[in-house]
């Protein structure tokens, strides 16, 4: 019996598809790949359970199958593509809400619950989960885990790691394991296990189940966009507001190439430019929720203070509210965006660098320099902020790639690398939300040095036949880097 008549056995035959068709839409992410580059699983298993996936995992340790877990494949670096093959386990059919707490503000859900699903489940307690990707319609619980991506709000609420109390996941030998500490918000106690799931693109196990901490919806939002005339102004402003003691909700600092995305929206809207200054180099988009008398408070004092700084305070509602669509609310007039739709001529590729709060400016020159340098048509550089109340950036280094020249792609990901192998000599990290994945697995220890060795031991801990997501961080034997 093959290991796929077990996996009918094991789960049911309607949890297991195995109809070519049905395969190849699992072969590929948002990441830019020639058409050719499609690797479709060899079966997907649909779980509704953790015992589900435990006994997924179990057949694919006794036949040595790999095994790659997923949510909605909005990946832009190929993490849950399943390259070699084996079992691909779509954890979106685990999307059940198990528990809300309200008192204690907590919420126990599936891993395969997408981040808006959990939102929706806990408005009606007038509660909300802060971890605001701008994929949150198909983002899961488990694959924000995975990747450790991105937050709207991350200067005030941080990473889904500040969101994570606890976690269910099952291992590589079919092992289910609770990591964490239950509704508490910390522990000292024993090791951080948990902590080692953000990030590991499910080379470790799949995570079947969180426990995940909400606050008190705020009453009032403003947002507001400035431009400066240079990126540097931007974070020294923001350094500022944080030294008066504001309390900031979301911050994002855009290049001027970047603004053109939300000066593109908004002339297909209104027929007109917006008025923007021509000195430019920096939008400042930024936001304060709470109390309204709070917030209008604090957004009177942010304008204040910006005088310091040659800010300009952006007049017209209607481009701060197509930015303001374009992170939260994902509002877009239908093939009049540049995104999403320039999707179908060229996509959206990026690296995901991190770099020294003094050095932003510098890295965004080499930046566009490196993207002229593989002839590549710059989209621009968004500085996300993710670290609760500081400064502490994860950098988007938007370029378009036509995917249909293999050419190009080639290009891309040379591109891809040296920028990431930048930023570690800029003192930084070459990843920031998307993960390292194949992509960087070949230059892994060129960032973390002689622990890159104390890794491969805790991967073959979890997984010690290295079936889960293999190629991912670490490069299998024989592959060539």
């Amino acid at each position: 019996m093959s290991y796929i008549d077990e996996l009918i056995g094991a789960v049911g035959k309607e949890k297991v598809l195995t109809d070519p068709a049905e395969l190849f839409v699992y072969g590929t992410d948002w990441s830019p790949r020639t058409p050719t580059e499609f690797n479709p699983p060899d079966v997907v298993v649909l779980p509704r359970t953790t015992r589900d996936v435990q006994r997924t995992i179990k057949i694919a340790f006794d036949h040595d199958i790999p095994v790659t877990a997923g949510g909605g494949l909005t990946g832009m670096l190929g993490g849950a593509v399943p390259i070699y093959g084996g079992i691909y386990m779509d954890t979106t059919t685990m999307n059940s809400v198990v528990e809300v707490d309200s008192k204690n503000q907590t919420i126990r859900v599936q891993a395969g619950a997408t981040l808006q699903e959990v939102n929706d489940a806990v408005h009606p307690y007038d509660l909300w989960l802060p971890h605001q990707p701008e994929s949150k319609w198909v983002s899961t619980v488990g694959s924000a885990i995975a990747c450790d991506n991105d937050s709207t709000f991350g200067v005030r609420y941080g990473k889904i790691l500040n969101c994570l109390l606890s976690a269910e996941m099952v291992t590589g030998t079919g092992e289910v394991l609770e990591l964490g500490h239950r509704k508490a918000h910390f522990t000292s106690s024993g090791y951080k296990l948990m902590h080692l799931l953000a990030g590991s693109e499910g080379t470790l196990g799949v995570v079947t189940e969180a426990t995940l901490k909400l606050e008190p919806i705020p009453e009032t939002r403003r947002v507001d966009m400035l431009v400066f005339p240079r990126l540097g102004a931007a974070v020294d402003y923001l350094s500022r507001l944080l030294k008066a003691g504001l309390c900031i909700e979301a911050a994002h600092i855009n290049c001027k190439h970047r603004l053109k995305f939300y000066t593109h929206s908004y002339k297909q809207k209104f027929g007109k430019d917006p008025t923007i200054p021509a000195w430019a180099e920096a939008l400042l988009a930024i936001s304060f929720a709470g109390d309204k008398k709070v917030v209008d408070f604090q957004r009177e004092q942010a304008i204040e203070l910006s005088k310091e700084f040659e800010a300009q305070l952006v007049e017209e509602r209607e481009l701060v509210e197509s930015w303001w669509a374009s992170k939260y609310t994902l509002e877009f007039e239908p093939f009049k965006q540049k995104w999403p739709d320039a999707q179908t001529k060229k996509k959206f590729g990026a690296a995901d660098p991190g770099v020294p709060v003094g050095r932003l400016e510098e890295f965004y020159h080499k930046f566009i320099q490196t993207a002229e340098k593989h002839k590549l048509e710059i989209l621009g550089m968004n500085a996300y902020l993710e670290h609760p109340n500081s400064i502490g950036f994860s950098l988007s280094c938007a370029v378009f790639v036509d995917y249909r020249s293999v050419e190009e792609v080639k290009r891309f990901r040379d591109y891809h690398d040296e920028l990431s192998k930048m930023a570690i000599a800029f003192e930084g990290t070459m990843s920031t939300f998307m993960s390292d994945t194949y992509q960087k697995a070949p230059y892994l220890e060129l960032e973390h040095g002689a622990s890159l060795r104390y890794m491969k031991e805790i991967k073959k801990l979890f997984d010690p036949k290295g079936i889960m997501n293999p190629g991912k961080k670490f490069l299998r034997r024989g592959d060539s880097p």
